[in-house]
């Protein structure tokens, strides 16, 4: 099994997303790329610690590529928006992809390169590409939260 992590917005919707997708073994959302050791939602959410909104991927790489989260990833949010998605602003809405190896890590930036040259956006990416750091689990009401309501997402799409 792989990890992979992603932020693009609220959690909810992006764990949500990726727990579709065949080949994904589990997610779990959480808090990375901030200072704070150990943050709860509310302290994110002061937009004062650093963390991301994020989501940890597990998933058997003999069914789905790395390339293939990406292209997820890119489909599902708008990465031209700096710390925002839709209604939610401030830096723990940031899009943002946290590597755990140097193969991700260049996988990440070939995508981001191409999607650039696509030239499907107007406004530059703004997507962070990032090592990973630290993933403190979100609180258990956070985990898997648009699935045990019913709901099938609450994320803009690009």
């Amino acid at each position: 099994m792989a990890k992979a992590i992603f932020a693009a917005g609220c959690f909810w919707g992006v764990e949500a997303t990726f727990r579709q997708l065949p080949g994904v073994i589990a997610t779990r959302v959480g808090y990375t790329g901030g200072k704070l050791p150990n943050p709860t939602y509310k302290d994110v959410c002061t937009d004062r610690t650093g963390h991301a909104e994020a989501v940890e991927v597990e998933y058997d790489p003999n069914q789905l590529s790395y390339e293939n989260l990406l292209d997820v990833f890119w489909e599902n949010h708008d990465p031209t928006q700096l710390n925002r998605q839709g209604p939610d602003w401030g830096t723990q809405y940031r899009s943002a992809i946290f590597f755990t190896n140097p193969e991700q890590e260049a996988a990440a930036k070939a995508s981001k390169k191409r999607l650039e040259e696509s030239g499907r956006y107007r406004q530059p990416i703004v997507t962070q590409i990032v090592p990973a750091s630290a993933f403190y689990e979100a609180e258990d009401y956070h985990q898997q939260y648009l699935e045990k309501r019913g709901l099938a997402s609450c994320h803009i799409k690009a």
